[in-house]
């Protein structure tokens, strides 16, 4: 369903490197020079809870909240700084792999440029 800004491109694989867990790649198949770093922000924002709209939720085809996954947009700003994209991210149906960034309702609680926590491993 496109990402703000790339609306064009509707499909992105999801790749998983286990070196750069707990990371992943949304990359345009296509186009293997555009990719997205993602994170699931659940571990590392355990109060994070956007407010998907009953719209985004029917048009992901939501049925329970367990049908959701979110992940979060990373911007790396140089060697030791990283954020978060909190305002708008992106949420995946588990079941059909449909996905689609959306604004929360309560989008104004958030900010899109998070400090990604420092990730314990």
């Amino acid at each position: 369903m496109g990402l703000l800004g790339f609306e064009r491109i509707k499909e992105y694989s999801l790749l998983a490197d286990p070196a750069e867990d707990p990371f992943l790649w949304m990359q345009v198949p296509n186009d293997p020079n555009l990719a997205f770093l993602v994170i699931s922000p659940q571990p590392l924002l355990p109060d994070y809870k956007p407010e998907i709209s009953p719209e985004d939720a029917e048009s992901l085809g939501l049925t329970t909240a367990a049908d959701a996954a979110l992940l979060c947009i990373v911007t790396v700003h140089g060697p030791n700084r990283a954020t978060l994209n909190l305002k708008g991210p992106v949420v995946l149906n588990r079941r059909t792999m449909i996905a689609k960034q959306v604004i929360p309702a309560n989008a104004a609680e958030f900010s899109v440029q998070h400090p990604l926590p420092t990730i314990q491993s």
